[in-house]
């Protein structure tokens, strides 16, 4: 029994010391060195900034708290923004031309941008479609068709038409652009409803709920970081950016049974029809009123990157 006894302790002091061996060594051990992360370096905010020919104040400092919110969310939503500037080169220069047209300033292409990031095939949860994120009834209030074969929200050249037409109205209301900016959000009756019963005479001045209060300072970031790249740290060479493509037109007055067979007779996949035309939303048309549709054709050397040369919407974003 004693050599049990002697035993037992034994095993039960080897066993301490082991343990406490381990232990040592566990809190002697060296560190391993924290890795080295990448400078994330905080956006300095303008005093001021000038968004459609109008100069916004940031020295208030709610005003530049909200502008530093959002313009650090899109310098560093590095996927998101980058995906901005290549699709905003392949669709600023038709957008402009209308905007220009329509008498609406150029800043209002970076409302574009915050509603869709410049997809033209976006679908909000709210229903909003396209470029400019038209509700199904706004969208037809402003001259689109819309229904299951032909939604023109997804359209960017007539969606933008449309959109220029609700500015031009909400501008003759107020005055003022950056409050027209809100009013794209929140829509003109909230809008006025709000700035009567707070008593103040521009959006800025209104407490909002928040994607409202947040709308207009996301589009001036964007606006900074798009006219100003290089200084946020984006950099692409031309052949990043994707590429307006050149197109010829077919009138469709009638039917057509099978835009799939429509396509394949003039040499295109289905998906380059729809690429194309990104209104048609089914595989026929019924076309019964006896509309004539125009529909774009891509030409064959706009399709392929060995054969097209590569256009640059604002030289500002490229480095060659």
């Amino acid at each position: 029994m004693k050599k049990a006894i002697i035993l037992a302790v034994a095993l039960i002091v080897s066993s301490s010391v082991v343990v406490q061996a381990q232990l040592k060594r566990e809190y002697t051990r060296q560190e391993t060195p924290s890795p080295v992360f990448s400078t994330a370096a905080s956006p300095d905010i303008p005093m001021s900034v000038t968004f459609a020919g109008e100069k916004i104040s940031f020295d208030r400092l709610d005003m530049a708290e909200r502008l530093d919110r959002e313009l650090t969310g899109v310098i560093y939503g590095h996927t998101t923004t980058q995906l901005c500037f290549k699709r905003a080169n392949r669709y600023f220069p038709a957008l402009a031309a209308i905007l220009k047209e329509q008498g609406v300033p150029l800043d209002f292409l970076y409302l574009a941008v915050t509603e869709s990031s410049m997809d033209y095939n976006a679908y909000s949860s709210a229903r909003a479609a396209g470029l400019w994120q038209f509700l199904a009834g706004t969208g037809r209030d402003y001259g689109l068709e819309v229904n299951d074969e032909v939604d023109e929200r997804y359209d960017p050249e007539k969606s933008t038409v449309a959109a220029c037409k609700y500015l031009k109205a909400a501008y003759k209301k107020y005055g003022h652009w950056p409050t027209v900016a809100a009013s794209y959000n929140a829509g003109m009756q909230r809008i006025s409803n709000e700035m009567s019963s707070q008593k103040v005479d521009n959006s800025f001045d209104l407490y909002l709920v928040q994607e409202t209060s947040r709308y207009v300072f996301r589009i001036i970031a964007y606006k900074l970081v798009m006219e100003s790249p290089k200084r946020y740290g984006y950099r692409f060479s031309r052949k990043n950016l994707w590429q307006p493509v050149a197109y010829t037109t077919v009138d469709v007055t009638g039917s057509v049974p099978s835009w799939i067979d429509w396509a394949r007779s003039k040499g295109l996949t289905y998906a380059q029809l729809r690429e194309a035309n990104p209104w048609i939303r089914s595989t026929r048309l019924t076309n019964s009123a006896g509309k004539t549709y125009k529909v774009r054709i891509p030409k064959n050397d706009e399709l392929y990157r060995s054969k097209r040369k590569f256009t640059v919407y604002n030289k500002d974003w490229v480095v060659d």
